[in-house]
């Protein structure tokens, strides 16, 4: 663990209310945190059809997480794997898993999965390179 999660809580999470630390989950009940998880403000998450976001996930600000979308009428299960960190300002699809220990770079739109240990970034996200 992380030197800085050392007094890490579980936040209070109230659907459709900012946390203390200023993010929003619509559909509450849907959603599975893990622990030692650092969400950035204003970053918001629609869990009507589950969203999981295991342990050591990092997100940054700004970001939204879809398990709905009424663009496209796609819809499912979004699952941030243990050690992730999503950038500020990114954007999770119904449906897609990002793998455990990848990063997804700022500002990107993710579509389709994305495996464990890599790096993706971009609009749509692609596989950048593999870490070691």
């Amino acid at each position: 663990m992380q030197e800085r999660f050392k007094n890490w809580q579980m936040p209070e999470i109230e659907d459709n209310k900012p946390t203390k630390y200023n993010w929003v989950v619509w559909n509450a009940k849907n959603l599975e945190l893990g622990k030692y998880t650092d969400i950035g403000a204003f970053t918001y998450v629609n869990a009507k059809h589950g969203v999981v976001i295991e342990d050591e996930v990092q997100i940054g600000s700004h970001c939204s997480i879809y398990s709905v979308s009424t663009i496209d009428n796609k819809q499912g299960k979004v699952v941030l794997k243990k050690n992730c960190k999503i950038g500020s300002h990114s954007v999770i699809m119904p449906g897609v898993t990002v793998g455990e220990n990848s990063v997804v770079g700022a500002f990107s739109f993710v579509t389709k999965d994305i495996p464990d240990n890599v790096v993706a970034f971009g609009i749509p996200a692609k596989l950048i390179r593999k870490l070691s």
